[in-house]
């Protein structure tokens, strides 16, 4: 463990003199698909006045503006502490005062904490950062500014999400720091917590009454439950709160979405989910509610179950800004009513998983989901995408190049597929459907390639470089136990051998068309594979990390493993937190994916001593590493929460490298050395290349293939 962990405000400073050749360069997606769908929209917040101004906040891809009603979008936020924003709001009497809460506070794995609050005084064009310390580890679900003063704001505080309950926090100190809705005087640069009568617990939305700012609703939804759940009034501006009752339910309640119609201040909507357990499941709609009377009473509506068994996940509502009967729910799909709530009709937009719902100064309604933003003219009748130039793309580990064609590459996608991008666009088409996993390209035969999709055994091999897919996991047990999106890989050497991870080892011998049970379980008894990762100069050894902890290394092609890490932390999906030396099986460095911990480390002996790599290296979770061997000493790349970090003397000192990489979480990095460049995935960015140099030992010049 560190004894003075660098601070990411340090990290900022840590930047590698560079050349100009040294430039990051956008590869999309931006969008996917003919423009239809881009990565997870956390937050909207639209101009009152000027209906082709909106602001969009990407669950890993920061904020985003358009001046043009979506035609184009300018990132304002990208070299900023963290790209992760749960909420956004404009002052109503200033509209060049934006507010950005970071922290998306919708409870999956990739749901990530935040850093605090962003504050612009001019439209995106600068941002102050305050209340980091204050609000850091947790997410801003909700910010309210008060119409009758300015420097008056209001924010509710989640815990950051995960199962294992905060995952996504990844060890943040300020993980388990205060919850609830905080009251700031000065233009949020201090804040005071409001606990009055309301719990400190997540508080997973605050609205402000329309016509007395005075009055707020806030709704604590602990997606696991609790008793102190509910939705919570005050009429003196937070210095005291009252739970309502009068229909609303009182157990079995997780998290709650609130909306006030803005043209009938007495007019209210709570839709409220199951709590969760421990697992993420259960979480169905509880129910939705209807208040007449400023909350005093409550009439339940027949809306149905629209969020599936992960209501914790998406639980949003908003009312027509002058029809206060016309009302939206958005879970999995999103219902409308028109009546008050006496019946409901679908309105779900291309995409399903909304997130955020606003309407421009014209009345078109906004969505953000997991494809990105829609709008309706017609009240959810019909949609029309705004993704175009939107490159907010959550990748997943195991993006995968050509050997011969630069342009192409293909990756997973949270909720998006797997995708190929086969020309020097930023666009990228959809070849298989679901949330896509690792990818694997063969490099004697690149026309086949592998992609998944979550879940046990949904492997498909495609011959025609992905233009059509068959499955490909006969003998994979569908019951074993996966994290999420199962790691596999192809052998370098012989590419009708692959390996395959649930909880234990499978391995094929024909190119994945059937598969057979290689090794144990190499978890704790309960977790699965999240890494693998196999040595270039010897196959046989193979290394693996599970989600419970433990790192392994197996030097007889997968069939015995020796633990040789345990309680080793990190995030549960599937991760490449293992970097083999490619001419050296025996040397294998490790990335960490957690705060104050080690982060980088190094063995040489097949993992029976470990030497820490990060004294010079900022206190952040790092996801991936790479390692260039060509030069002697190796030169190591970092992928953290906060973009790439370099290495030119094996790991003793630490510079960001290049210029012009947004600050997201880089899940995946792959060094392509024929082509002197680097390629990166984010979660929330998409994905980007860098031009690399190469410093080759006399001993060491021959040809070397993409690096995975």
């Amino acid at each position: 463990m560190k004894t003075a962990a660098i601070t990411l405000v340090a990290a900022l400073f840590l930047t590698e003199t560079s050349s100009a050749w040294q430039q990051w360069k956008e590869l999309g997606p931006a969008p996917i698909s003919n423009g239809e769908y881009t990565g997870r929209i956390s937050a909207i917040t639209c101009s009152p006045t000027d209906p082709d101004v909106y602001y969009v906040g990407g669950a890993d891809g920061g904020v985003w503006k358009t001046t043009d009603g979506g035609s184009t979008w300018t990132p304002l936020t990208d070299q900023l502490p963290t790209t992760s924003i749960g909420s956004l709001a404009l002052d109503p009497n200033d509209e060049q005062v934006v507010y950005a809460g970071t922290g998306e506070p919708n409870y999956a794995n990739h749901s990530r904490y935040g850093l605090g609050i962003y504050k612009s005084t001019n439209g995106g064009a600068t941002w102050q950062h305050l209340a980091r310390q204050t609000f850091g580890g947790r997410c801003v679900s909700k910010i309210v500014v008060s119409p009758s003063n300015s420097q008056l704001v209001y924010a509710s505080i989640t815990r950051a999400g995960g199962f294992p309950e905060l995952a996504a926090a990844k060890g943040h100190p300020g993980a388990e720091g205060p919850l609830g809705v905080f009251q700031s005087l000065d233009g949020g640069h201090s804040w005071t917590p409001l606990t009055n009568g309301l719990p400190a617990l997540s508080a997973s939305d605050l609205v402000m009454c329309p016509t007395n700012s005075l009055t707020l609703y806030a709704a604590i939804g602990r997606i696991f439950g609790d008793p102190g759940n509910g939705v919570y009034k005050t009429t003196d501006g937070g210095a005291s709160w009252s739970k309502l009752a009068g229909g609303l339910p009182t157990t079995n309640v997780g998290r709650i979405a609130v909306a006030i119609a803005p043209s009938n201040a007495n007019r209210l909507y709570a839709f409220i989910t199951e709590e969760s357990d421990a697992n993420g499941g259960s979480a169905s709609t509880l129910g939705a509610y209807r208040s007449n009377n400023a909350g005093t009473t409550w009439t339940s509506l027949p809306l149905g179950n629209i969020q599936s068994s992960f209501g914790w996940y998406l639980c949003v509502a908003s009312v027509d800004p002058t029809e206060p009967d016309t009302a939206f729910f958005g879970g999995q799909v999103m219902s409308r009513t028109v009546n008050s709530g006496f019946s409901f009709q679908n309105a779900t937009p291309p995409h399903v998983d909304i997130h955020a719902l606003d309407w421009d100064a014209s009345g078109r309604l906004l969505s953000g989901d997991d494809g990105g933003l829609h709008r309706s003219t017609n009240l959810g009748n019909s949609w029309e995408s705004l993704n175009d130039g939107l490159g907010l793309i959550q990748f997943y580990a195991g993006i995968s190049l050509h050997p011969q064609k630069r342009a192409f590459l293909i990756g997973g996608t949270q909720d998006n597929g797997s995708n190929r991008r086969t020309s020097n666009s930023l666009e990228w088409t959809q070849v298989f459907g679901a949330d896509g996993g690792w990818t694997q390209v063969d490099p004697s035969n690149p026309d086949r390639l592998f992609v998944e999709f979550q879940g046990t055994g949904n492997l498909f091999r495609s011959e025609n470089g992905g233009d059509s897919f068959f499955s490909s996991s006969s003998g994979i047990a569908s019951f074993d136990r996966n994290c999420f999106l199962p790691p596999y890989l192809i052998d370098p050497s012989n590419p009708q051998r692959m390996l395959y991870g649930t909880q234990r080892i499978y391995e094929s011998l024909n190119g994945g068309l059937s598969w057979s049970v290689k090794s144990g379980d190499l978890s704790n008894g309960s977790g699965a594979i999240r890494a693998l990762a196999m040595a270039p100069s010897d196959p046989s050894v193979v290394y693996a990390a599970t989600n419970d902890g433990n790192v392994l290394v197996s030097q007889d092609g997968g069939a015995v493993f020796d633990v040789i890490l345990t309680d080793h932390p990190g995030w549960p999906r599937v991760t490449r937190e293992l970097c083999v030396d490619p001419l050296d099986a025996s040397t294998m460095y490790l990335a960490t994916a957690a705060y104050e911990t080690t982060q980088i480390r190094v063995t040489h002996d097949f993992g029976q001593t470990w030497t820490p790599l990060d004294d010079n290296f900022p206190d952040l979770p790092v996801n991936v590493l790479a390692v260039d061997s060509t030069s002697q000493p190796n030169s190591l790349y970092a992928g953290s929460d906060a973009g790439v970090f370099r290495s030119k003397d094996g790991g003793s000192t630490w510079h960001r490298y290049g210029e012009g990489l947004p600050r997201a979480p880089i899940i995946d990095l792959v060094l392509d050395l024929p082509r002197l460049r680097m390629v990166a995935a984010t979660q929330g960015r998409g994905a980007w290349s860098v031009p690399i140099s190469l410093e080759i030992k006399e001993d060491r010049k021959q040809t070397f293939p993409p690096t995975r």
